[in-house]
């Protein structure tokens, strides 16, 4: 199994790559893959561009859980990283795709795990999340996703050292994932909660090593390092994240979820981020 893994990623990268050099005239799966192009760059427009073809997917086969579970995912990283136009939209959105998913399939493992994430982020249902993150993992021990999104949905949750663990499961499984930088951030927040903040600054200097202007990477290392006392660097990060996003406040944060552990907030308010 953990060769299956292994070559797992390699396998939808090269599909990637050919549904790409595919003419206008799409499949379902087609428009997923390039979707799933589109979701590993991780900023506004490519998530919007994603969801863009994840719908049209979905008009070819509205009962495609793949496609319906990426959505569900990309509307709430859209509340994760402040680039919802329209919170509540995104948030009903999610809520919506989540229940098709699982009037779809409940028994795949990626997929539940994606429904589990939205659970505890969009409806703070922290107990069914849990145990859909959990499930899951169970189903396939093997999948970096399932484990990373549990990762994410432990960070929600509260369980600091589960989420670890998660993680670290996750990079083992996966070390070439596309979104590395993503599982890097919330490790790093991960890290905060546990007051590990070395740790935390490592992590999320490694994520943004693979992309410098992730929100949540520089957010996390201001943060640590505010909390180690690094005044100087932690306001020069900071000087980094309002030339990214010149609006980022606090209370914005708190307003779209309160989900984030209160030491994170903590060290960027230490690191001198608006309110």
């Amino acid at each position: 199994m953990k060769v299956v893994s292994a070559i797992q990623p390699k396998l939808q990268q090269a599909e990637i790559d050919l549904a790409a050099r595919r003419p206008n005239s799409l499949s379902a799966y087609d428009l997923y893959l390039r979707a799933t192009a589109h979701y590993y760059a991780m900023n506004r427009e490519e998530v919007e561009e994603a969801l863009r073809l994840l719908y049209r997917a979905l008009e070819i086969d509205p009962r495609y859980s793949r496609a319906a579970s990426l959505a569900t995912v990309c509307h709430t990283i859209n509340l994760m990283q402040r680039w919802a136009i329209d919170p509540q939209s995104d948030l009903k959105e999610a809520a919506r795709l989540a229940q098709l998913v699982l009037s779809i399939d409940e028994h795949d493992s990626d997929t539940l795990a994606c429904v589990g994430l939205a659970k505890a982020y969009v409806s703070g249902d922290f107990d069914t999340a849990i145990e859909m993150v959990d499930r899951a993992v169970a189903l396939n021990v093997n999948s970096a996703t399932a484990w990373g999104f549990r990762g994410v949905t432990c960070v929600y949750v509260g369980q600091a050292q589960e989420a670890v663990c998660s993680f670290e499961r996750s990079i083992r499984l996966n070390p070439l994932d596309p979104t590395l930088f993503v599982t890097y951030s919330m490790l790093g927040v991960a890290f905060i909660d546990l007051r590990r903040f070395d740790e935390a600054v490592a992590v999320a200097m490694k994520a943004l090593r693979k992309n410098k202007t992730f929100g949540l990477a520089n957010r996390c290392l201001a943060a640590a390092l505010a909390h180690l006392g690094r005044d100087a660097e932690a306001k020069r990060i900071v000087a980094q994240i309002l030339e990214i996003e010149p609006s980022f406040r606090i209370s914005d944060l708190l307003s779209r979820s309160g989900k984030w552990p209160q030491s994170y907030f903590d060290g960027l308010r230490r690191a001198g981020l608006p309110e």
